[in-house]
């Protein structure tokens, strides 16, 4: 299916061909830079269409699930570029997963084909075992036990576009962190709402093709933000990506300095990072070739957000989504008249704050945020349709988040609801200690958890992570606990501070606080 446009462009993404649109216009220009290689336009366009051609020889056609368990590499953005022509739906994998683990993901996506990196060799072939439908397996950079050699496979074909493209789908599983993840869900696409999407994101952007504009890809690509937000859009809209094969706040500056990169997407732990650099490292790189950095999946403290916009200037854009689908955003120079804020919803319905007996709170009051879910495209948990429902009330679904409404209909956040303390019947949210902590010079990282106190039920603990070159000791915490109480009600400032070489953060910025959470409480029942 093709959509009724003038833009040629537009009329190539609907049927997932834009790569070849560029590969035509800007054939030279970079599309994927990974360390000292660069691959052009026109060099991903020719394996993309040899790797269809090479799976639909072995029986892979359109409709069938095609799981990836990659790094951020060249072949990584190979398979999207083939799964968006060839109307696969695509599942990347988390490749910190083990074995059983990853077997899982691709069994359960229902995959007929696994391409896999490896450098993962061990967790691949143990995946493979579990999935038994995957029957088409190729290794991506060495052999893996099972898989046929990937290089091999795509070599032998033609890499002439092909002539019967059709738009892929993308299946992404959430996180996990409350036992199985699942596949979100949507049912394909109408080529006309995957244009409409693309075009606004290139402009609210500000892409340019065949202009020398670079993104730099921060994340790895097997989460939903660096591959929604850094590899589509860029590559959509002409504009090549840089990919970091694991992130260092130096070698981000180095990045942006050498290729003068334009656009980028962080989280906000890699601000605070980035801001804990000497002086002198920030100021030996330029970054003025920066244009646009967006940022979402965690919370980001006003002080921080604040200092990198001084930093770095009003080119700061937020976020406010999930893998489920989309909330807010907020440009730097509104976020600057209203700091904290997570952005404005499109409509005024989108958004709506309950209480916990269902009924609307008012402005300023904070409830559980619930969205609107789109008129077409509904998400849907693959297979599980009793958390697809659990997760909806009417056309509205919710990702656990608590927060409010201010008179103006801006969004702010307070926490996620599975983070409330609850100590002596009063409410707590740690995102509001964790800001003030990260305000100090001495804390790298840190989580505020609720720790079970048999008089209060729970009490407020804070772990921190110290900055390189700092020691945690107990006149540090003493420090702490009363930088916390010059700045906060005494019954929101932690009670204890225990220290930490690394927190269990995900590379997506997202903080695992169930897992501290479960050792606090297994140690204080042992």
């Amino acid at each position: 299916m093709s959509v009724a446009t003038d833009d040629p462009r537009l009329e190539a993404l609907s049927r997932g061909m834009v790569v070849s649109h560029f590969a035509e216009r800007n054939p030279d220009e970079p599309a994927v830079v990974v360390g000292d290689r660069t691959v052009t336009f026109a060099q991903l366009n020719r394996r993309a269409n040899q790797l269809v051609r090479a799976l639909r020889a072995r029986g892979v056609g359109t409709g069938d699930g095609i799981a990836l368990m990659c790094a951020n590499r060249v072949e990584f953005v190979e398979v999207w570029s083939a799964a968006e022509r060839a109307g696969l739906r695509l599942t990347p994998v988390n490749w910190h997963l083990n074995g059983e683990e990853a077997g899982y993901i691709v069994d359960d996506c229902e995959a007929v084909a696994f391409v896999a990196d490896a450098r993962f060799a061990d967790a691949a072939a143990a995946a493979a075992a579990a999935a038994p439908a995957a029957t088409v397996r190729l290794a991506v950079g060495g052999p893996i036990d099972g898989f046929d050699d990937y290089d091999a496979a795509v070599a032998a074909e033609d890499g002439e576009d092909i002539d019967d493209p059709v738009l892929g789908t993308r299946m992404l599983y959430t996180s996990g962190t409350t036992g199985r993840p699942k596949g979100v869900f949507r049912p394909p696409a109408t080529a006309a709402e995957a244009a409409l999407t693309a075009a606004a994101s290139a402009t609210v952007s500000g892409y340019q093709a065949g202009t020398g504009q670079l993104h730099l890809c921060t994340g790895p690509l097997y989460h939903a933000a660096p591959l929604l937000l850094s590899l589509a859009p860029s590559l959509n809209a002409g504009v090549g990506v840089v990919l970091m094969d694991g992130w260092d706040a130096k070698e981000t500056l180095e990045l942006v300095d050498r290729h003068r990169i334009t656009h980028s997407h962080m989280v906000p732990t890699m601000f605070h990072r980035l801001l804990s650099l000497p002086q002198e490292v920030r100021d030996a790189y330029d970054v003025s070739s920066l244009r646009f950095v967006i940022h979402g999946a965690a919370p980001c403290p006003v002080p921080v957000k604040a200092a990198l916009i001084e930093w770095w200037g009003p080119i700061v854009y937020e976020y406010y989504a999930a893998t489920e689908g989309s909330g807010t955003a907020v440009q730097a120079v509104d976020w600057l008249k209203k700091p904290g804020t997570v952005g404005k919803p499109a409509t005024e319905d989108h958004i709506r704050i309950l209480d916990e007996a269902g009924q609307d709170l008012p402005p300023n009051e904070a409830g559980t945020v619930f969205l609107k879910s789109p008129a077409v495209g509904r998400f849907n948990y693959f297979k599980d349709e009793g958390k697809t429902e659990g997760a909806y009330r009417g056309d509205w679904y919710t990702l656990g988040d608590i927060g409010y409404l201010d008179e103006d209909g801006w969004l702010f956040l307070t926490d996620r609801s599975a983070n409330l303390i609850i100590s002596g019947g009063v409410n707590i949210y740690p995102a509001e200690v964790e800001a003030v902590l990260l305000t100090h010079p001495a804390v790298g990282d840190v989580a505020v958890i609720g720790v079970p106190n048999q008089e209060w039920g729970e009490e407020v603990k804070a772990v921190v992570e110290p900055q390189p070159g700092t020691v945690g000791s107990p006149e540090l915490g003493d420090e702490l606990l009363a930088f916390c109480r010059e700045k906060l009600a005494s019954f929101k400032c932690p009670r204890s501070v225990d220290f930490t070489d690394e927190l269990p953060r995900h590379d997506n910025g997202k903080l695992y606080k169930r897992a501290l959470r479960d050792a606090y409480r297994a140690a204080a029942s042992g």
